[in-house]
């Protein structure tokens, strides 16, 4: 008798499970059962066809060469048969069968299967709050979701997004490029939360509003007003006008039909499975956004759903429920977003993550182009570094700016995945040539920035730290040490100015009984005067890391 194997859940992690389970068992009866109506579409590209960006929505549906992945094309090309438009209502473990409703015509019926996978997605979190459920207040998941949004950008209208994370800054970009005056509200005190540390996702903000978005942050929504639609959204006592409403404030994991199941579910309250993605029914394997995984810096479950994810836990799962061995270790978080002109993402923990699960860090802010400096389309971007204080391990990587991120991001997650130090890192032999980085790459600098300052030659203070002292009204003084031409040009207010150059002859108009933070645009010269500062005697010197390309908040104007 052939294996039966059943797919419950038809997009990411379902239809690779599906495909790799019928290359692996050619001969098992693989079948894929989902609700809706489309099936494998890139659901992350649903901001870039709202914007136009991508022109036709079954370009989302379709495969690199254009032919989209429907029913037809599992059962021609995959050899796996497709159900849609049917729900699965109910799992009997003990007679393995999987019961069914057809969604159009209300008709029940049932499946058997030797081996089932769960890949029921997620759905994007509603907040209990008055109105929510009003028209024109809209989510970012699905395909019909793309084309209800799409219709209802109309330019001129005022948009609201609630919710400053990935989906929700995409989609800000959307709408306002569709001629929208978008505002981004978040209830954290900075957007990204749980992606980057303040100061860096400061950097995000701070070109957010360059564009022409308005940013509340530090603000919850209490609820919605209007009758037949939404015509504002209320903030404690404010009410913000929107003709639109975009909830993009997370998503939870569907775990229904395997709580209903007796399935266990984990400390995240996503699936709990093993490495190979089998749940504790040996019969049952769950894979994508439905299940926990294992974090491989923390060892702890954490529940990070994301594509890329996604697409490696189902060929896991497919193997598995095959008859193969196959393991999936875990994830270091990785992600990246691009917005308007910036790029932002980040690989393994961020500071706080990393203090709050324990970890003695040091961090490093570093500014630097993406390609050789004097090469044309160089474009800055900052990296900020966390590391184990007592041994150099790798922590985490957060990289901002207009310039290329993304290959700083993944050599750092090579690295942080095979627990390279800050030592190895430097020493990594990465490609050079002026139209890609510079001669010593901004992640080599960022390590050997790391290893003075784990050595105990450089003491470095972070641009949110600096103003929060400004803020407390602290005792120190800031010392820009760039040239007058570039003092006068723009600065940080409060600052005082101090070329290099002149550091060494005017020492004792320094006093020694205060703390003194130096700077220049990107450190370098900062991190020379701190080294000379420490030298003549001076006992409370630090540096700003990344200077003033690192710096999220207001310029001084030109003088």
């Amino acid at each position: 008798m052939k294996m039966r194997i059943v797919v419950v859940g038809a997009n990411a992690a379902g239809a690779k499970a599906a495909s790799k389970a019928k290359r692996i068992n050619p001969k098992a009866e693989v079948t894929l059962i989902d609700r809706g109506t489309f099936i494998s579409y890139g659901a992350c590209g649903i901001p870039y066809f709202v914007s136009d960006t991508v022109a036709d929505v079954k370009e989302l549906m379709s495969t690199a060469v254009g032919v989209v992945r429907d029913a037809h094309f599992f059962k021609k090309v995959k050899g796996v048969t497709v159900q849609t438009g049917v729900e699965v209502t109910g799992i009997d473990r003990e007679s393995k069968v999987v019961h069914l409703l057809d969604t159009s015509t209300g008709q029940s019926s049932s499946l058997g299967y030797d081996r089932l996978i769960l890949a029921t997605g997620s759905s994007p979190f509603i907040p209990a709050i008055d109105k929510v459920g009003l028209p024109n207040i809209l989510t970012v998941k699905s395909i019909a979701d793309a084309e209800l949004l799409k219709n209802c950008a109309i330019s001129g209208d005022r948009a609201c997004i609630v919710g400053g994370g990935l989906i929700g800054l995409e989609t800000a970009e959307a709408l306002q490029k569709k001629g929208m005056r978008v505002t981004v509200i978040e209830m954290r005190d900075q957007l990204l939360p749980g992606v980057l540390d303040p100061e860096m996702a400061y950097l995000v903000e701070k070109h957010l509003r360059q564009q022409g978005v308005t940013v509340m942050t530090g603000c919850a929504v209490t609820g919605f007003i209007g009758h037949t639609t939404v015509s504002a959204v209320r903030i404690g006592g404010q009410e913000l006008p929107a003709d639109l409403v975009v909830l993009a404030p997370g998503v939870t994991p569907n775990v229904g039909l395997a709580r209903a199941a007796g399935l266990d579910l984990g400390v995240t309250g996503a699936i709990s499975v093993d490495a190979r993605l089998c749940t504790n029914d040996p019969a049952i394997y769950a894979c994508g956004d439905c299940c926990e995984t294992n974090h491989l810096i923390t060892g702890k479950k954490v529940y990070i759903p994301l594509g890329s994810t996604a697409n490696k836990q189902g060929r896991v799962a497919g193997i598995n429920a095959a008859g193969g061995e196959a393991v999936f270790a875990g994830v270091i978080g990785t992600s990246i977003l691009k917005v308007f002109n910036i790029n932002a993402g980040k690989t393994g923990l961020s500071e706080s993550e990393a203090r709050a699960n324990g970890f003695d860090v040091e961090t490093v802010l570093s500014p630097a182009h993406d390609k050789a400096h004097f090469f044309p389309g160089a474009k800055p971007i900052v990296l900020k570094l966390v590391a184990e204080r007592t041994t150099g391990r790798l922590l985490g990587l957060q990289a901002a700016g207009e310039g290329a991120v993304d290959k700083r991001l993944d050599a750092a997650a090579t690295a942080i995945t095979f627990h390279a130090t800050a030592e190895q890192l430097s020493q990594l032999d990465l490609a050079y040539a002026p139209p890609y980085s510079a001669a010593m790459d901004n992640l080599i600098v960022a390590a050997d920035i790391l290893k003075n300052k784990l050595a105990g030659h450089a003491r470095g203070v972070s641009p949110h730290d600096v103003k929060r002292k400004f803020d407390a009204e602290e005792d120190f003084i800031l010392l820009d040490v760039r040239s007058p031409a570039e003092y006068d040009e723009t600065g940080i207010e409060g600052a005082t100015l101090m070329p290099l150059g002149l550091l060494r002859e005017k020492l004792e108009e320094l006093p020694r009984n205060k703390e003194i933070i130096t700077f220049c645009k990107v450190s370098l010269r900062g991190y020379e005067a701190h080294r000379i500062l420490d030298a003549a005697g001076f006992e409370n010197t630090k540096y700003m890391d990344g200077g003033i390309l690192a710096w999220p908040y207001p310029l001084r104007d030109a003088s």
